[in-house]
């Protein structure tokens, strides 16, 4: 996620927006919320795509459409923008989870039996869109969110409400090129068969990092890929073996001679594919991620709640409307990374910061949310600027304990603290950990963890800056992971009373670790 631009309203269709989830072809895409405090991933529609003769038609018709497609491998349509409006948007329920086109880059291809059971859920999932009279037309890697329980296939209403005649004679294909069938690269108003063709140009893209009509590392233009993608056959090295014959069928040219997503799915079925089998099939790794993902979109709704609920000094309390009271602050120029949220009372004077970390950029609830890999790399946005090279070391001030009040706070560490492997800084009964394992972890009283940085490896250490930022080094020296507060000189590190760290300037909350209990 990344910070709202400048230009960015605060609010749309009654919605607080936070931040930014990604962008794709057919516009930007935001995390909201509703006044209950449910996390939304609100997708605004382009305006070159709105004016379009008929589409405001097609989009609440096939909004109300998709809508039909109850299964467990889609995402609740929440709400919609009335006729007339502008921007036209769509708000579903926001799923904490990487999509396929985040998570192989930073992870690499999936292993066989991950893939197996990816390959089954998602024909279940094209199945039971087929099943209500629907096609997708935009099965895609960035469209596909790796839940918990099953993957999720996000985003077919708006992809049909684009492709259709009129779009295709003015020489527009909707899709992404590698993954759209010919008959859609062509101009022909995708139906069943090219969801299989772009259901399988996924697989292997799952499979081997790269789809079947690309090669790994390059870069090429669209009309090229597209080109290839008609004229060209797949190319299914590094694909398991029994897997071939199948994405070999799948990818066929000519839509009539693929397999349904039926018969696809009994296929997988013989091979060892079965639905169902995805929370124990699917990358170890995954798990924490996604629990990471999960506590910072519970403390956004926690402190978003808390802020709106919390009346002013000498006013009285107002009710909280639809769209609530919650604003989003702009970035700063110049600045990218993970979200900084300003959360007000309308009738405050006074604004609280808040930033939640998570260690993969979420615009998974969008086509081209970006990511880094976990445990190597540079960290995204201002991380990157504010470590380049390591800083030399400044003296290290004790931890102080506060008691002030009721004791909210019980530690508070200024910077610059540094905590080598294996150290740690404790607090109650918690602690923050730079592990052997080269984890950055906060541990509850039972020793379970509740947040990690995910930052593998060996020699890492983690340094609370004098810019603020909470910063893990590998052992040469090159920035894992930044919390992206820098910039804010004379920050302290706190750990809370409620479980949480949290940076803080002055009484402004920079970052959370989203581990209250």
């Amino acid at each position: 996620m990344n910070n709202l631009q400048p230009s960015d309203p605060t609010s749309i269709g009654g919605y607080p927006l936070l931040g930014r989830l990604g962008a794709g072809g057919m516009g930007q895409v935001f995390l909201s919320r509703t006044g209950s405090g449910r996390l939304l991933a609100l997708k605004t529609i382009r305006d070159d795509l709105s004016s379009e003769p008929g589409f405001e038609e097609r989009f609440a018709r096939e909004i109300r459409n998709s809508d039909r497609v109850r299964s467990p491998w889609t995402v609740t349509v929440v709400d919609y923008s009335a006729p007339g409006r502008r921007p036209q948007w769509l708000a579903t329920e926001y799923v904490p989870a990487p999509s396929l086109a985040d998570w192989v880059p930073a992870h690499g291809p999936l292993p066989r039996n991950a893939l197996l059971s990816l390959a089954a859920e998602l024909c279940g999932a094209v199945q039971a869109v087929h099943q209500a009279g629907l096609a997708h037309r935009d099965v895609k890697p960035g469209n596909i969110l790796l839940a918990r329980d099953r993957p999720r296939l996000i985003d077919f209403g708006v992809a049909r409400a684009a492709d259709d005649s009129r779009h295709t004679r003015l020489g527009v294909s909707v899709g992404s090129p590698g993954f759209l069938a010919p008959d859609q690269a062509i101009g022909s108003v995708a139906a069943e068969p090219a969801d299989v063709f772009s259901l399988a140009a996924v697989l292997v893209y799952a499979a081997t990092g790269r789809g079947p009509f690309s090669r790994a590392g390059e870069q090429i233009p669209a009309a090229t890929l597209l080109y290839r993608v008609v004229h060209e056959e797949p190319d299914l090295a590094g694909v398991p073996p029994e897997l071939v014959p199948l994405l070999t069928a799948c990818l066929a040219k000519d839509p009539a001679a693929r397999p349904t997503a039926a018969r696809l799915s009994g296929w997988l079925e013989e091979r060892g594919g079965r639905i169902g089998r995805w929370p124990e099939e699917s990358p170890t790794v995954l798990a924490g991620t996604l629990t990471e993902a999960e506590h910072s979109a519970r403390t956004v709704v926690d402190i978003a709640q808390r802020t709106v609920a919390a009346p002013v000094v000498g006013q009285e309390p107002s009710p909280t409307t639809r769209s609530d009271t919650v604003l989003a602050a702009p970035a700063e120029p110049g600045r990218r990374g993970l979200p900084a949220w300003l959360l007000t009372a309308a009738i405050a004077a006074v604004a609280v910061v808040v930033a939640v970390v998570a260690t993969v950029h979420f615009g998974a609830q969008s086509s081209s949310a970006e990511s880094s890999p976990s445990g190597q790399g540079q960290p995204s946005g201002s991380a990157a600027s504010a470590t380049e090279g390591r800083p030399p070391s400044a003296s290290a001030q004790e931890p102080q304990e506060t008691q002030e009040g009721d004791a909210v706070e019980l530690k508070v560490v200024q910077a610059t603290f540094e905590l080598a492997t294996g150290e740690s800084v404790v607090a109650g009964d918690r602690s923050l950990i730079m592990q052997e394992d080269g984890n950055l972890v906060v541990y509850d009283q039972d020793h379970k963890a509740r947040w990690a940085a995910m930052t593998g490896g060996e020699g890492n250490s983690a340094r609370f800056q004098a810019d603020g930022n909470l910063v893990v080094y590998n052992s040469g020296g090159q920035p894992l992971w930044a919390s992206q507060t820098n910039g804010h000189p004379g920050a302290v590190l706190v750990f809370q009373a409620d479980g949480n760290v949290v940076i803080k300037s002055g009484d402004t909350a920079l970052w959370a670790t989203g581990t209250n209990h």
